[in-house]
């Protein structure tokens, strides 16, 4: 289960429809830009034990204006994770990975670890879910996220009734069960692409408490619809996934929310 995109609409002619982020590589940094960070007023927290926990927990926080404290928003709740864990993925800072850190790769059974931006909302309902600020992206049976790195769609979201596919594996995004019922793409490795560092990240609907995904990030259908109902692509929403210990010692340089 995976993700991706920032500006689609079914009546454009793009083959593909794709998200660029801010970095996907480059050199090591301490912090995040502060165009990007600063201006945040939404912010998905995402903890788990350890880097090889399957489990953790979502904390929502806002603030009125950049460079304003965080406030938290709701109660905190369980979500899945990659059934091995997190492991470094590309956002949009370059991550400060420390000797021995797991570093996500294709196929690994990882959910990214980082700071990411959100892309589109998306779902098998022809409008998007009520009171959603998110743009969004009904699912048809020829919408996929082709996961295979040496296609030149590696890590989007293409329509293949309008594509020449050149991919040997992707994810079906139209499946005859509930996981991506309501969906948001999470910016990791994009613009571009780098083949083999991960595709196709979401934030969806679980098979289950205690279930864990094969790199995206779950939970319950009312979390994944109260999640819709509050993001607000004005407010420039970022989600960022880190073991509980690389939160604390990333919290002051990134600015992170204090918890």
């Amino acid at each position: 289960m995976k993700s991706l995109v920032r500006s689609l609409s079914l009546s454009v002619l793009f083959l593909c429809f794709s998200i660029p982020s801010a970095l996907a590589g480059g050199p090591p940094q301490a912090s995040p830009s502060r165009d990007v960070l600063d201006g945040s007023r939404q912010i998905l927290v995402v903890t788990t034990r350890e880097w090889s926990a399957d489990q953790g927990r979502l904390e929502r926080y806002e603030r009125k204006a950049p460079g304003r404290p965080w406030t938290r928003v709701g109660q905190p709740f369980t979500v899945t994770v990659g059934k091995n864990g997190l492991g470094w993925g590309l956002g949009v800072v370059a991550a400060p990975a420390q000797s021995g850190d797991p570093i996500k790769k294709e196929g690994d059974g990882k959910a990214p670890a980082g700071l990411f931006r959100l892309g589109t909302a998306f779902g098998y309902s022809p409008g998007k879910y009520p009171g959603s600020k998110m743009p969004y992206l009904p699912l048809t049976s020829s919408v996929e996220c082709p996961d295979d790195p040496a296609s030149s769609h590696y890590n989007t979201l293409v329509d293949r009734s309008r594509a020449k596919p050149d991919w040997n594996s992707s994810e079906q995004m139209l499946r005859p069960d509930t996981l991506y019922q309501w969906g948001i793409f999470v910016e990791h490795n994009t613009g571009p692409a780098r083949p083999g560092a991960g595709s196709c990240i979401f934030l969806h609907i679980w098979r289950g408490e205690g279930r864990p995904t094969v790199g995206c990030t779950a939970m319950s259908p009312e979390q994944m619809e109260e999640m819709l109902s509050w993001l607000d692509p004005g407010k420039k929403p970022l989600l960022v996934q880190l073991p509980e210990a690389e939160y604390q010692r990333l919290q002051a340089a990134w600015g992170l929310p204090a918890r």
